[in-house]
C-alpha cells in the first residue's frame, strides 16, 4: 500500500461536501472491508479493499460527467494501480473488464450498499428488519430509489459468481452491525 486511510479521506473531503456522499463512502469502504474476507481469500487485502470502497467516488460531486476520471488519475499518481483499475471498473459505462476480485466486488458492493440503505431509510426501524426480499421487491419499483443503476446490482453479482439475494443479505448484515456509525 502507497497511500493511507487518511491521505484517502482527506482526498475525499478536498472533493466532497454531500454528507450522503460522505456516508456512502464510509457504508462502501465498510462493506468492501468485509467482503476482502469473503470474496478476497485473505485479510491482507482487507486495507486495499475498503480503500477503493471509501475512495470510489471520491470526484463524483465535483465531477459528475466525468467520474471516476479524477479519482482514478489522482490514484495512479499515488501509484495505486490496483485500486485505480477497480474504480474505473466499477462505472460499467467505461466499459473497463472486471478482471480480479476486487474489480467484481467494488461491482458488487457499491450501488447495492447505497441501494439498501436507501431501502432502510424507509422503514420504522430503519436496518434492523429489512431483509434481502424486501430489497428485491424494491428493486423491482423503478421509482424507488430511481438514481441507482440497477443493471450494476444484477452485473455486479453475476460477475463477482454469487447470488443477488444472498449478496444482499450479506450487505445488510454488515450496515446492521454499523448501523449507528452509518445513522441509518
Amino acid at each position: 500500500m502507497v497511500i493511507s486511510r487518511q491521505q484517502a479521506w482527506n482526498k475525499l473531503l478536498e472533493w466532497t461536501s454531500n454528507p450522503s456522499l460522505f456516508i456512502h463512502a464510509r457504508s462502501v469502504e465498510i462493506v468492501m472491508r468485509r467482503a476482502a474476507h469473503l470474496y478476497g481469500g485473505n485479510e491482507q487485502e482487507e486495507e486495499r479493499w475498503g480503500l477503493a470502497g471509501l475512495i470510489h467516488d471520491a470526484d463524483y460531486e465535483l465531477w459528475p460527467e466525468e467520474h471516476p476520471k479524477h479519482i482514478v488519475a489522482w490514484l495512479e499518481e499515488q501509484k495505486e494501480p490496483e485500486i485505480a483499475y477497480a474504480v474505473a471498473a466499477h462505472n460499467t459505462k467505461w466499459g473497463v473488464p472486471h478482471i480480479t476480485q476486487l474489480d467484481k466486488a467494488l461491482l458488487a458492493c457499491d450501488e447495492l450498499t447505497g441501494f439498501v440503505i436507501a431501502c432502510s431509510k424507509v422503514r420504522p426501524d430503519g436496518i434492523q428488519s429489512l431483509d434481502p426480499s424486501s430489497v428485491l421487491k424494491r428493486l423491482k419499483t423503478k421509482s424507488f430509489a430511481a438514481k441507482v443503476d440497477r443493471d450494476e446490482i444484477h452485473a455486479g453479482s453475476r460477475e463477482l459468481g454469487v447470488d443477488l439475494s444472498d449478496h444482499i443479505a450479506f450487505v445488510i448484515d454488515i450496515l446492521k452491525d454499523s448501523a449507528n456509525d452509518l445513522e441509518i
